[in-house]
Formats: C-alpha cells, structure tokens, sequence
C-alpha cells in the first residue's frame, strides 16, 4: 500500500538527486506558489492602505480641478480639510444624473444648443438668460461625511453685461458662505465693484430666506437691515438688482431650487 504521509514524499523529493527533472519541477511549483500566497495576502493587507492612498489622489485632483475654474478657488480655500465631489444635476426634478465625469460638462454649451436647452417663460426669466441648460453641475463638499458646504454656478443679466459668478451655500442650505463673481462688463469703477473683494466680503453669513423659508435674498440701496439683506454699490443699483434677480432665479423652481429641495427633504443622501 503506497504511503501518503506528506513527511515521507516530502523526504523522497529531498533524497533525489538535483538533477532529477522531477525534483526541480516540484521545487519550481512549491516556489510559485509561496511566491504567489505572499504577493496575494500582501496585496490584501494593503489593500485599505491603497484605497486610502487613491482617495488622497483623487481628492487633490478634485481641488486642482475645482480651483482652476475661475472664481472658485477662494470658495474651496475657506473650507478647510474637505472631500470634494461634482455631480451633475437635472435641474427640472433635481435628481442627480449619473455620469463619468461631471467635471468635463459645458453648462454653457448646452445653454446655446437649441437640441438640448430649454426655453425659460417670460415670466419666469427673471434673471434674463431666456434659455438654460437641462443640466447643471454642482460642487458639494462635506466634512466627515456630512454636507458642509454646496457650490452652484449662478448667471444673469446685470446693467451692461451677462454676470457669471458662483453662489455657496452653508450645508444648512440657507446661509450664504461665499458669492464671488468672476465675468461681467458693467460699468467701471460702478458696477465692476461686484468683484472686489470688499463687496464680495459683505455675503458670509447673510440668509437666502425669510424665518418662513421665502426667497428673500436681495441686494438693496444703501445698507441691508435684514439677514437677507446686502449692501447695495453706490450708483450701481441695476448692477445690484440683477444680483438679486440672477440669485433668486437660480435658487428658485427653474434653477436650482429642485435640487435644493430633494438635498433638504433627504430624497438625496448629501
């Protein structure tokens, strides 16, 4: 009866001589595959390690990529230790729209394409685009896995110029943390002043609405008295009231007010 004691194959193997084809054979496979379970368990143990190292990566590319946007650096710079993500929002329900790479959508082309944008009405174009994108990216940066802070790019009409800039909000959804603007033609030394940062200044802290949660936010002559109140620019009052309008226009029903709503009510996990 052969004898199936690992020892003794094993001391069998041993015996033959060096040149047995048998014995190199065997020797090759026991090599193998110690090599191969070591690569593997290592592969596993720094699995976690790796995964955390590729979360960094992505995350700094994330900022470099958010901060090369104009006007946006400053919004990341004030939030400190964050994780960074962009998603791409339908703005008539709100719903998050599940792309590859938000990051790489051109709202403004999708603005000027009679195939995909959208015809604002009249009466609801406060802010004087006439059209809008479908879609729309938004920028949301969280702390310990809760929302602290949402970014949305914002346009509308001022005086002279269209007005592009960038509204962030607080992760309590109401309190303005920044608003900067970094394209317009209004008048100089008047309403270019929406981009100097003594007047930029005047927005942390103040309030998009009302205690009942109206849409009050508005920049108005002279001082603001109220939360939701801004200090108007000397002589530049249109400049300011397209402000106004282009804010209420992208936090209401036809901009991003959907999506606000579904991030407020939980429908969206933030």
């Amino acid at each position: 009866m052969a004898d199936l004691n690992p020892i003794t194959w094993w001391r069998h193997m041993l015996s033959l001589p060096n040149t047995s084809p048998a014995k190199t054979l065997i020797v090759a496979l026991l090599v193998a595959l110690t090599c191969g379970t070591a690569v593997s368990v290592t592969a596993i143990m720094l699995r976690p390690l790796q995964q955390k190292h590729h979360e960094r990566e992505r995350q700094a590319r994330m900022q470099e990529l958010l901060k090369s946007l104009p006007g946006m650096k400053g919004l990341i710079d004030d939030a400190g230790e964050v994780t960074l993500q962009c998603v791409l929002v339908e703005l008539a329900t709100g719903a998050i729209i599940e792309v590859a790479d938000p990051l790489s959508f051109d709202q403004r082309a999708e603005a000027a394409d009679p195939r995909a944008n959208f015809d604002i009405p009249a009466s609801a174009d406060i802010a004087g685009i006439g059209k809008r994108s479908r879609r729309a990216p938004a920028y949301l940066m969280r702390w310990n896995g809760k929302l602290k802070r949402i970014i949305l790019p914002v346009r509308g009409s001022g005086y002279q110029s269209m007005l592009y800039g960038y509204l962030a909000l607080e992760g309590d959804l109401v309190t303005v943390a920044g608003l900067t603007f970094y394209a317009q033609a209004e008048t100089p030394g008047l309403g270019t002043r929406i981009q100097e940062p003594a007047w930029q200044n005047l927005w942390p802290g103040s309030m998009i609405a009302d205690d009942q949660g109206n849409l009050r936010i508005e920049v108005v002559r002279g001082k603001g008295t109220r939360p939701y109140q801004v200090d108007g620019i000397s002589g530049a009052t249109r400049t300011g009231t397209g402000v106004t309008n282009l804010l209420r226009f992208w936090l209401g029903d036809y901009g991003f007010g959907p999506f606000l709503k579904q991030l407020e009510t939980g429908k969206i996990d933030p």
